[in-house]
């Protein structure tokens, strides 16, 4: 019986994707619906997501503060240059993955991320008043959220495919949230003790400790080989263009990027006046570092808690469209509480409410709205909202913010806000409703 448990032969093998029958599974591997075999794949990808995103959500506190550093009157311009350089990086990215075997791109990404963050720590050693280290700090933190968030996750997609995709990523996509919450734990108690070019080093090396992660997933893959059972995936080309080209057609689409202006807009003047009102009660550059270390603490805890009780409950019970309204309703009556009195607590209250909806309803929602469409129309339509429309809008919304900013007060911005806000709504009101009554007639 046991050389019949530990033997790899054929007459062993599940038929779903060459496990062996019969072999006992842990409390963890049960817990996890994972087969043996697969639980060191599943511990690694958690590992790997956690690493990822506690080095990265680490830093945000600190990109927030870099923000202010480089002036708030100047935020729209940052804006402007992270776009730019987004736009100047994807090709290029492109261009090398497509070329680039996984086993050597990913390490080396990884690797040169870790030494621009210690080329920043040094900088900031013996520069740390200097406003254009801050500013160039600022555009990386997009360019590094590419390099090492994106393509971890495109990592776990070429490793777990299809079915063991659909029975693993949730405990896989645990470690992200996990890393989520411990990366803003971890700035909020040490900026104090390192600062902030220790607490770039401190990211640098849990971003390194994600390759080990990396090659086992690799070379596990390698080993289990590939899937009889399952056709490989499609590969559907197609650049931004085509994708915008997708979305002028169609008017369902065409709303979903009228939905996702809308809440870019929304969410920018929420941002840029986070930063004006922190900068007013918080002039230490520590003490900014915490308050937003502390905001990100509370948005990614209520996040896990309404993700893991709330949101599948509510999409499964009241539909896509409470998932869609429920934020910017609240956001309107979150801009008007604003309007009237804008100080710090309520920026908070505000801030955590529209940011845990956002990631908790909204961001679930949104997805779901894709759900009906064929693979080309979803993977080029996706592609481009999530570039062109998202960056662009976030650049708009910027400037539109400036504008009303320079010629008004902040009542004004806050008024403007509600106005979005309600836009926001009816037209997520409206893609919801067509969304839940006509499901398969896209």
């Amino acid at each position: 019986m046991r050389r019949c448990a530990r033997g790899w032969s054929s007459s062993s093998m599940a038929s779903d994707g060459g496990e062996p029958r019969g072999t006992p599974r842990s409390g963890l591997a049960r817990l996890f619906n994972a087969e043996p075999a697969e639980m060191p794949a599943v511990l690694s990808g958690f590992a790997l997501l956690f690493f990822v995103f506690a080095s990265y959500l680490m830093l945000r506190p600190v990109r927030e503060t870099f923000g202010i550093v480089g002036g708030v009157d100047n935020l729209a311009w940052l804006w402007t240059g992270t776009f730019v350089a987004m736009l100047c990086v994807v090709p290029i990215y492109g261009w090398v993955a497509s070329r680039v075997p996984r086993r050597r791109l990913l390490p080396v990404l990884y690797t040169l991320c870790a030494a621009v963050l210690v080329a920043f720590a040094a900088s900031l050693k013996f520069n740390p008043d200097d406003v254009w280290i801050a500013r160039a700090f600022y555009v990386w933190m997009a360019v590094m959220n590419l390099f090492i968030i994106s393509v971890a996750w495109s990592l776990m997609s070429d490793v777990f495919e299809r079915d063991r995709g659909h029975r693993l990523f949730g405990p896989i996509a645990a470690g992200a949230s996990l890393g989520g919450l411990t990366g803003p734990l971890l700035s909020l108690n040490l900026i104090e003790r390192v600062g902030e070019p220790g607490l770039l080093l401190i990211s640098a090396g849990i971003l390194l400790l994600g390759l080990a992660s990396v090659r086992f997933l690799l070379g596990w893959r390698d080993r289990m080989g590939p899937r009889t059972d399952v056709p490989p995936p499609e590969r559907i080309a197609g650049s931004v263009w085509a994708g915008l080209t997708l979305i002028l057609k169609s008017r369902y689409l065409l709303m979903i990027a009228a939905f996702i202006l809308l809440l870019v807009t929304s969410t920018t003047f929420l941002y840029f006046e986070q930063a004006r009102i922190v900068e007013a009660n918080f002039p230490d550059r520590t003490a900014q570092t915490q308050v937003f270390a502390t905001i990100d603490t509370a948005v990614q805890s209520l996040t896990i808690l309404i993700q893991v009780f709330f949101t599948g409950q509510l999409a499964k019970r009241l539909g896509v469209t409470v998932l869609l309204v429920a934020v910017p309703v609240t956001m309107m009556f979150g801009y008007g509480l604003l309007a009237l009195a804008a100080t710090f607590p309520v920026l908070v209250f505000v801030m955590v409410v529209r940011r845990v909806g956002d990631y908790a309803l909204v961001a679930p929602g949104r997805e779901m709205l894709f759900t009906p469409l064929d693979a080309e129309t979803k993977y080029k339509a996706k592609n481009a909202i999530d570039t062109a429309v998202f960056r662009g809008g976030d650049v708009m919304a910027g400037w539109i913010h400036t504008g009303i900013a320079a010629i008004g007060s902040s009542a004004a911005v806050f008024l403007a806000g509600v106005i979005a806000a309600g836009a926001w709504a009816a037209v997520g009101l409206a893609i919801g409703r067509r969304h839940d009554r006509e499901p398969a007639r896209r």
